[in-house]
């Protein structure tokens, strides 16, 4: 059982954030993935493949141990009562099993919350798509995994051909090792571990931040491990402009999916002749369809707030890493080249800015306040952002679930409170885009598809 991601047994204090915030339910973390197959997978073998990754992988078989008086993060502890069959589902769409009846399905399935006493996963295998195709509807919660890991740790039930042969079983000894290894509760010493140094800041420069943040005139005589953090995390909520969209700003739980896909090789190569990433290709066609969304419904802005996930993972990390930048990005009428080059210059201030105030260092201080009040403020920051997006790094090649081949690969990333998400998966010299829309933000989901559509087309025509 070597080579797999470490997982340790406390949530970092970002994923905590992420746990804490969801007493707001407009802030909810979870995100999806809408899997087309060309055909039904076998259920059987598909079962047994996760069964499997349940021992691989503890972090299925265990579900959320909040810790007491919220000292620390919460726990993983494992799950005595864990079912694969509550976590693997099966059912059929109606006729005519169009792609609109599967998405609208998958909506419902990312806006269910996730039952807290269990592990934090779900798939949903749907049959009955128009031409003989299947799909699966992946649910996890953030706090188990992030987009890139999420990958990773698909490849423990997907293959590189049909007929894969079935993986070597696990070695007995080894699974109850590792299952012997979680612990199956808090500590009764946790308190007194915590007071001898197990929070992830020492307890006086905690005590120095939350008077720093409660009366910030001090900072000139603060000690300076205290005074920089705090700078630095004033300097992300000091920012309370509204978001700019005249258009977006409602806000609500009813959510619609639209997907889109563009050419993977074709659009890198337009980023290349542009003088930018892949990245900066995504995020300009992003705003363009923006832009052009507004200016169709007569109502055009010159520019708009942007969220940018930036992955922080290293080689052998399972837990979530990654930061969020935000930056405004030109949404008026002008040649995509020109918006392409603002955009670069744009991400390129967000990453070096984001590096000097991390998530983690956030999610620190966080820890230090009120679950009311942590909510506040981050509802507070997501209403300065207009739309999200992300990127991630799936296969370049086809791969197989249980004998089905992958046609297409959605990825469905979380609103977190702004008008929509957009979020993109490389897969098969494709990139497979999903829309999560806010609807009472983007009263014309359609018209916004149609746009980011069009924006790649343009910018694939440079």
């Amino acid at each position: 059982m070597s080579g797999i991601p470490h997982f340790d047994h406390k949530m970092s204090d970002a994923e905590g954030l992420m746990w804490r915030l969801e007493k707001d339910p407009y802030l909810s973390s979870t995100f999806a993935n809408v899997t087309v197959l060309d055909r039904a997978p076998d259920m059987d073998r598909l079962r047994a493949r996760l069964e499997r990754a349940t021992h691989v992988i503890p972090r299925l078989r265990q579900r959320v141990q909040p810790v007491p008086a919220n000292l620390t993060a919460p726990i993983w502890v494992e799950d005595p009562n864990f079912d694969l069959q509550y976590h693997v589902r099966h059912l059929a769409l109606p006729k005519p099993g169009t792609m609109r009846q599967l998405l609208d399905l998958a909506a419902l399935v990312a806006g269910d919350a996730f039952d807290r006493t269990r592990p934090l996963w779900q798939f949903v295998v749907v049959d009955g798509l128009r031409g003989g195709k299947s799909a699966l509807i992946q649910k996890l919660h953030h706090t188990i995994i992030d987009g890139e890991g999420g990958v990773r740790m698909s490849l423990e039930f997907l293959d590189f051909e049909r007929n894969a042969p079935e993986p070597e079983p696990l070695d007995p000894d080894a699974v109850e090792a590792a299952r012997a290894a979680q612990p199956e509760g808090p500590s009764p010493d946790l308190l007194r571990d915590l007071l001898a140094g197990g929070l992830r800041m020492p307890l006086g420069i905690i005590r120095q931040i939350k008077d720093l943040l409660a009366d910030p005139a001090g900072l000139p005589e603060a000690g300076s491990a205290a005074a920089d953090t705090v700078r630095s995390v004033l300097s992300q909520l000091g920012d309370t402009e509204s978001a700019h969209s005249p258009l977006w700003t409602a806000r609500s739980l009813q959510r619609r999916m639209e997907v889109l896909r563009a050419p993977f090789e074709d659009t890198k190569a337009a980023a290349k002749r542009l003088g930018g990433t892949l990245n900066t290709a995504f995020l300009t066609a992003a705003a363009e369809a923006a832009g052009r969304y507004h200016r169709d419904l007569g109502a055009p802005v010159d520019t708009l707030r942007a969220s940018m996930a930036i992955s922080t993972r290293t080689a052998q990390s399972g837990a979530n890493a990654f930061s969020l930048a935000r930056m405004m990005v030109p949404t008026g009428d002008m040649p995509i080249g020109e918006r392409f080059t603002a955009i670069h210059e744009a991400t390129t201030a967000a990453r070096d800015a984001g590096s000097s105030a991390s998530l983690e260092t956030l999610a620190a201080v966080a820890s230090t306040l009120p679950t009311s009040l942590v909510t506040r403020l981050a509802r507070q920051q997501a209403q300065t952002v207009d739309f999200a997006t992300s990127n991630v790094r799936g296969a370049p090649v086809a791969l197989f679930l249980a004998g089905a081949r992958i046609l297409e690969n959605y990825p469905v990333g979380p609103l977190g409170g702004v008008a929509y998400n957009l979020t993109l998966l490389s897969y098969d010299h494709s990139l497979d885009m999903g829309v999560n829309i806010d609807t009472a933000a983007v009263t014309e989901p359609e018209l916004l598809r149609r746009c980011l559509e069009r924006a790649f087309n343009d910018l694939l025509a440079t």
